[in-house]
């Protein structure tokens, strides 16, 4: 019953995924962040999971016509990590890229905390969240495993 695999420590992961995150940077994937949406991380989860793995213009066309809350902030954004990559590859055109979101995550920002008055001259707490968005776009054809998660979608469907 003896294991001989070792078990990894949770901050060994996590500086693994940040340096594999570096090396992508430097290989042609796009990066656009934004920080502080005064919406909960939770209510901004459901819109970002829509999204994840998508054709930018599929992912486009999703936001626009979304109702939830977050769906405005993360069109804007989108639109974003697409100009920063055209700014990036001046010389390739947009239409022949293939572009596809291959990272998105939502992280909590900061909390404001407020007081809201409660019977019998107590006070109950409220949380007021708000959140940060980072998002990757890639290639496919620069890519190597993210290109198998957009093919197994796309057979799916």
């Amino acid at each position: 019953m003896e294991t001989t695999e070792k078990k990894i420590k949770r901050s060994v992961l996590k500086r693994e995924k940040r340096d594999q995150r570096k090396l992508e940077a430097a290989s042609g994937s796009v990066k656009a962040k934004l920080t502080n949406v005064p919406t909960s991380p939770r209510k901004m989860r459901l819109v970002a999971d829509l999204i994840r793995g998508q054709r930018v213009t599929n992912a486009l066309s999703i936001l626009r016509f979304e109702a939830k809350v977050g769906a405005a902030k993360l069109e804007k954004l989108l639109l974003s990590a697409i100009s920063n990559w055209e700014a990036k590859n001046q010389d390739k055109k947009l239409e022949d890229a293939d572009l596809f979101v291959k990272e998105i995550w939502v992280d909590g920002g900061r909390i404001l905390k407020r007081l809201r008055p409660a019977p019998q001259g107590r006070a109950h707490r409220v949380r007021k969240r708000s959140n940060h968005v980072t998002l990757v776009l890639d290639s496919s054809m620069g890519a190597g495993e993210g290109q198998e998660s957009v093919n197994t979608e796309k057979e799916t469907k």
